[in-house]
């Protein structure tokens, strides 16, 4: 049976801290951390089909339905206001052209719209990372993924605002997770362990299992199911992401083939372009 949780807010594991640090453990992050009750969590990418990706109407309304936390893309301009575009270039995503970092925040805000995932213009605009992080506060949490903000600006930022109970970082390798936990100690991590080398990069850095949940790759299959075993045992939830494949297909019907077949491999969170659709499968 799965059990679909509510994302807004650990277990306990002998093999839990890796680190010869204590753990501080973020109480926002408890649903986060694996338990074994055959919870799911899922987390909307960039948002969601239905409104324009990483914009805050498409948050809301995932939420509206379902709960869920997203995976955003934070970028800068060239007066370094951190935006959320996943893209260098506007083109795809927006009615602006070239590249963002070539625009002033305010530029943005005068010229430039977001398009819908059928390319067709909309009202809505590109959203600062400031306003996203203070809309989050009591409604879910927000995985900043790795682009081109310099690790040391996001770790600031998220100290100046006291976000630490609703952002999560990024990472992909353990010399990026080490950096944000000297720095924070209560910062919660996506980790890529998709590979026994990345895992062990992980484990070599130090950085406790309650601060973390790690991205295992498209599929849980016979190719890191020792990965994804040796995490649970440390307390760590796996995540998978359907965005690149099963999320693609053309009709519904297949896709909930697909998300079934994911399902009963068990993943912990699951990572998708239409969390809303997923979320009806999973009920």
């Amino acid at each position: 049976m799965i059990v679909f949780v509510v994302v807004t807010g650990a277990c306990n594991s002998p093999l839990r801290n890796v680190s010869n640090q204590a753990s501080i453990a973020n109480p926002a992050f408890e649903k986060y951390r694996y338990s074994g009750d055959g919870s799911c969590i899922v987390s909307g990418h960039r948002g969601g089909v239905e409104f324009p990706e990483n914009s805050i109407e498409g948050f809301s309304h995932v939420l509206e339905n379902m709960p869920a936390f997203f995976e955003i893309d934070p970028r800068m301009t060239k007066d370094s206001v951190i935006v959320l575009l996943h893209d260098a270039t506007l083109d795809r995503t927006t009615t602006g052209v070239g590249k963002l970092k070539d625009y002033t925040w305010a530029e943005l805000q005068e010229t430039v719209r977001l398009k819908a995932h059928d390319g067709t213009p909309t009202e809505y605009k590109i959203p600062r990372i400031e306003d996203v992080i203070a809309w989050a506060k009591g409604k879910t949490i927000i995985n900043l993924d790795k682009k081109d903000v310099p690790l040391a600006v996001t770790a600031a930022l998220i100290t100046r605002l006291k976000a630490e109970d609703r952002v999560m970082v990024t990472v992909h390798t353990g010399a990026q997770a080490r950096f944000y936990y000297d720095r924070i100690p209560t910062i919660m991590m996506s980790v890529f362990c998709t590979t026994r080398n990345e895992f062990e990069d992980f484990l070599i850095s130090g950085v406790p299992p309650d601060n973390v949940i790690a991205y295992v790759g498209p599929s849980i299959n016979s190719d890191n199911r020792y990965i994804v075993e040796r995490l649970h045992k440390m307390g760590i939830r796996c995540m998978i992401s359907l965005a690149p494949t099963h999320d693609r297909l053309a009709t519904p019907e297949e896709r909930q083939e697909k998300y079934l077949m994911e399902l009963a491999a068990k993943p912990d969170i699951i990572e998708t372009d239409r969390p809303v659709e997923l979320g009806k499968v999973l009920h």
